[in-house]
């Protein structure tokens, strides 16, 4: 089974492929360095097949880390797997950047709290046991401390670790498109696919409604 992985949604892009007949089954990968995915994501593409003399035809999934993260990172992400899969009716996978994150932890049955930075003083926080999301949101640093009592909180960003000081953390390097690859056979598996015609990417922000709600809200208790 041949599987195309990428994942821009992070301060680094990479692509990956794999084939899970061989060992190992990732069998190449390339980083995209900094914010230059939506130059070198599709050319990346394109060599790292071209490497295998592998085809769309040929593979079994395109997998995208759909977000949350970099707006242009996200959104470059899954409009170029949206299209390869629709150009080579290949299925989609979108795997959260949160899921990803939380899949790196041991599987002891308790929860595990995956925190990113979301810029402006909040965190992309998710909430999971096993493979089972519990919950996504946007929260800010006081909420991320409560909602993270009790499992394992996992983060991959210096920043994030010195915000949330005082927790326990577990500090795990940004998982790679290559990472994805154990969720992806696991969805594949099950016939758990996404719709190319409606994936939308996994944003986790708040609308500009709620964002203003929010500032009538704080000038009012003043």
């Amino acid at each position: 089974m041949r599987i195309l992985l990428i994942h821009t949604a992070g301060s680094e892009g990479s692509v990956a492929i794999a084939d899970t007949e061989i060992e190992p089954a990732i069998v190449a990968t390339e980083q995209l360095p900094g914010r230059t995915s939506s130059e070198r994501l599709v050319p990346a593409v394109r060599r790292l097949m071209a490497s295998r003399g592998w085809s769309l035809k040929d593979l079994a999934a395109v997998v995208v880390v759909h977000g949350p993260g970099s707006f242009t990172g996200v959104r470059v992400g899954v409009s170029a797997a949206k299209g390869l899969s629709e150009a080579g009716r290949v299925p989609l996978i979108a795997v959260s950047r949160l899921a990803l994150l939380a899949s790196a932890a041991s599987k002891t049955g308790e929860p595990v709290h995956a925190v990113l930075d979301a810029g402006r003083g909040e965190f992309y926080y998710g909430e999971y046991v096993g493979r089972r999301c519990l919950r996504e949101a946007l929260l800010g640093g006081e909420d991320v401390r409560a909602a993270a009592s009790g499992g394992v909180t996992i983060v991959s960003e210096a920043k994030v670790a010195e915000a949330l000081a005082g927790l326990e953390l577990r500090v795990l390097e940004e998982p790679s498109a290559a990472d994805a690859l154990p969720v992806a056979l696991e969805r594949i598996a099950a016939r758990d696919f996404d719709d190319a015609a409606t994936l939308d990417a996994n944003y986790l922000r708040r609308t500009d409604l709620e964002i203003f709600a929010k500032q009538i809200s704080q000038k009012a208790a003043k």
